[in-house]
């Protein structure tokens, strides 16, 4: 089985739609006799076209179950926030206004009546198949050697008991985890300069929204190798 996983998008839908095609023609040239397509989370926020990374992903996953989605910690941040709108939480703070934009929305947290007015908007342009989509999205996947998430794990703990939240959120003390893990951690969530390779992970968040780059990682067999939209 040959594995694509890709790195965090934050509304780059420019660099999505890039490196999906670029995907979709190395499997149409090469014709492995399985594949699978792993997104590892942060589709909104920051970034100009949330919507549009929400309408192209929840088509593409839900036409070929070999794409597979995985949530992010600002995925479900917008989902909280849509469930209990707050000035204050990771949404309002991170790059929520440029999602409600993408919606045609332009949210204000600056008061209670305009924060309650913005999020009415913004669920009454929100399609429901994008609702369905944050809503259905699994923390993680596995495929022979390789464990997927957003964020990174535990160390310590059996990959099944692994919480959603450290999924979603671990920073520290998994980058500081020098040691083997069951799998190798295939992650996004903190940004750097450029993928880093490492036995115990591999880190594809190059930052999208401001780097212009979107990363992925391309695994076959023993072979692993680097593919990047750029603009």
């Amino acid at each position: 089985m040959r594995l694509y996983a890709v790195g965090d998008i934050h509304g780059r839908h420019d660099l999505l739609s890039a490196i999906h095609g670029y995907i979709m023609e190395e499997i149409i040239a090469d014709r492995p006799l399985d594949w699978r397509v792993i997104y590892v989370g942060d589709y909104v926020d920051r970034g100009p076209e949330s919507r549009g990374v929400l309408e192209f992903l929840s088509r593409t996953c839900e036409k070929e179950p070999r794409v597979i989605a995985l949530a992010g910690n600002h995925d479900v941040g917008f989902l909280e926030f849509l469930a209990h709108p707050s000035p204050d939480g990771l949404f309002a703070n991170n790059g929520g206004f440029e999602t409600g934009l993408s919606y045609g929305v332009k949210l204000d947290f600056g008061s209670r009546r305009a924060l309650l007015s913005g999020h009415a908007a913004l669920l009454e342009a929100m399609p429901d198949r994008h609702l369905g989509f944050l809503r259905s999205l699994p923390y993680s996947a596995e495929f022979g050697d390789f464990f997927f998430c957003h964020a990174g794990i535990r160390p310590g703990v059996a990959l099944e008991a692994q919480s959603p939240y450290d999924l979603i959120w671990i920073r520290q003390s998994f980058h500081n985890h020098a040691a083997l893990h069951p799998k190798v951690i295939v992650h996004g969530h903190t940004p750097v300069s450029h993928a880093e390779i490492r036995p115990n992970r591999v880190n594809l968040d190059t930052g999208a929204w401001y780097s212009n780059r979107l990363t992925a990682l391309v695994i076959d067999g023993d072979d692993k190798q680097l593919l990047e939209a750029a603009v």
